[in-house]
């Protein structure tokens, strides 16, 4: 039997899909307000003395589940006001029945340890929960590079590939240092601690505070370890998407005693809503957060030392020399290609590699940015385009076994479109390169 035929179902799926013009264009957004865990979430706010009426809930293209304008919004108007009792920080921690064993735990847990183990236990009492509303809304497995199968962070540029081992190096040693901790937890279960604490509930805790945690300052407590305690999770208000676009100021006000976000540019009806998490590459994007920014303007393609001085004569007797002058003065590192061509830094490094053996003594002028000769330039740009040409290559060659990849595994494949649109947009960034010194080289002949 079909239902919903007539003109209220014709109304209530025009409310359900709203077409917006938004500054990438016509946009097609599915209002989720109306989905279970969101109408509790309404629910458990209102209990708090929170409700939004400038917000909703939507399922974005591109951007996945978000934050709507229900009406237009001004530049400097406040988009939210989230109470302090609407916040999940170490004060709540400490104020619950976890209080008494962080305090008495030796060496001091960290605030880090404090919040994933609360987020830990509350998901696992289930139903009993008081926080189970937000927790419904959280993610059920994160994109951080620490969650991906080793054969996609295989996948990643090398220098990011470094850093993903590094974070999951850490989450091993985290897991390991806080198994004693959890242990003294066991008068607090019925069930064995080990089945409750588990490495893959900690991996799902840690990206939870690290992904979606606002800054808020708390006072030194001698019930945690030195680490700062800076973390809280906002419920409701973590919906916000990420663009590198715009600008917002966000806050604890003490007077309110409220976490406010104020616009600083204006939207338009049943436009998605944005916060800035900050001026970040793709690489820091994708390993702290999941993700990456297509047409990033923060984006970048990092050079490293061994592919610095890949074309440079092995014959130079001062190569050892200049490698020691760029790292004394932190030119060996944060070198990279952008949209608007290499770095200064990476001409800068290149340029005082491309010293001939008379010039050498006029390394400090070259750091300083001076022009030492035509044939130095000439040199440092040509090295600059044989470093780019071979980025170029490298990415289309990560796109083609990516995209073979693709086709081999397919329980993958969000991991691996993550790893492809990040390749595709160094590619970009590469092409862009190639331009700019294209034109550089032109100007030497």
């Amino acid at each position: 039997m079909q239902k919903e035929r007539g003109r209220t179902s014709r109304v209530r799926r025009r409310k359900l899909f709203r077409s917006s013009e938004s500054r990438g264009g016509m946009v097609l957004e599915l209002n989720e307000s109306n989905k279970p865990e969101f109408i509790e979430l309404k629910k458990w706010l209102k209990d708090r003395k929170f409700e939004d009426t400038n917000l909703v809930p939507a399922r974005f293209p591109g951007t996945g589940r978000g934050l709507m304008s229900k009406t237009s919004l001004q530049a400097g108007q406040l988009i939210i006001s989230l109470p302090e009792s609407c916040l999940l920080t170490t004060d709540t921690v400490i104020r619950s029945y976890l209080g008494a064993y962080i305090t008495k735990w030796k060496p001091p847990p960290s605030p880090l340890l404090a919040l994933c183990t609360f987020l830990i236990s509350e998901k696992h009492a289930g139903d009993c929960s008081p926080w189970k509303p937000y927790l419904e809304t959280l993610p059920k497995a994160y994109t951080c590079p620490v969650c991906l199968e080793p054969k996609v962070v295989n996948l990643l540029p090398r220098p990011l590939r470094a850093k993903a081992q590094e974070q999951r190096a850490h989450l091993e040693e985290f897991f390991t240092s806080s198994r004693g901790f959890f242990s003294s937890l066991q008068p607090l279960f019925s069930e064995a601690v080990e089945s409750i604490f588990t490495s893959s509930a900690l991996l799902w805790a840690w990206c939870t505070v690290n992904t979606r945690a606002v800054y808020l300052q708390h006072c030194k407590r001698g019930c945690f370890s030195a680490e700062p305690d800076t973390c809280a999770l906002a419920p409701y208000l973590d919906l916000l998407n990420h663009s590198p676009d715009v600008q917002v100021k966000a806050a604890f006000n003490e007077d309110t005693r409220c976490y406010e976000i104020r616009a600083t540019s204006s939207y338009r009806k049943h436009e998605e809503v944005f916060i800035c998490y900050g001026p970040h590459d793709n690489h820091r994007l994708l390993l702290e957060y999941g993700f990456v920014s297509t047409r990033n303007p923060h984006a970048c393609v990092y050079v490293s030392r061994d592919i610095l001085v890949k074309y440079l004569p092995s014959t130079d007797k001062q190569m050892n020399k200049k490698i020691s002058i760029l790292k004394d003065h932190g030119f060996i590192e944060n070198l990279t290609f952008g949209w608007d061509g290499p770095s200064w830094r990476l001409l800068t490094a290149l340029k005082l590699l491309c010293l001939e053996a008379g010039e050498f003594t006029s390394w400090k002028k070259v750091l300083l940015g001076e022009v030492i000769s035509d044939t130095n330039e000439k040199a440092s740009v040509d090295i600059t385009r044989k470093i780019c040409h071979y980025f170029i290559e490298e990415s289309s060659a990560a796109l083609q076994k990516v995209s073979r990849m693709k086709e081999e595994e397919a329980t993958l494949i969000n991991q691996l479109s993550l790893v492809e649109t990040l390749w595709t947009e160094e590619l970009k960034i590469l092409q862009a390169s190639a331009v700019t010194l294209s034109s550089l080289e032109t100007a030497f002949t």
